[in-house]
């Protein structure tokens, strides 16, 4: 019912095309755990991979792509629990872009969208 945003096609076309996968637990008592939250729900987080040659050579960095879905304008909080040395919004080529160095801040990383934007960014972490 309503609007594709307010009925959450894109999070249940996500559910049905790449659904979870169960893995057993070593213990019955494991904590939950996430390596990444998005503030929004209009945020997708589409992809999580090891940097390429194009980050300059960093075997300690992921690159994070994110899209806004639902056609706004948005400000979301990117949480990770991955330990976080340095961040900065990069091109598709996964080259840091020229003044894109992002702070970390308490909430994560903060980033802005506009309709249907694509964002990556660089996550250099901590060895």
């Amino acid at each position: 019912a309503g609007s594709f945003q307010e009925a959450g096609v894109i999070q249940q076309a996500y559910n049905l095309n790449f659904p979870l996968h169960v893995v057993p637990a070593s213990c019955a008592q494991c904590p939950a755990w996430s390596a990444f939250s998005v503030s929004s729900p209009a945020i997708v987080l589409e992809t999580v991979k090891q940097a390429g040659a194009g980050a300059e050579d960093r075997p300690e960095a992921v690159v994070v792509r994110l899209y806004e879905a639902h056609g706004s304008t948005v400000t979301a909080w990117l949480q990770t629990s991955l330990p976080v040395k340095e961040a900065m919004l990069c091109d598709l080529l996964e080259r840091p872009a020229a003044q894109g160095r992002l702070p970390l801040e308490q909430r994560g990383l903060r980033l802005s969208f506009t309709p249907f934007h694509v964002l990556s960014v660089l996550l250099v972490l901590s060895r």
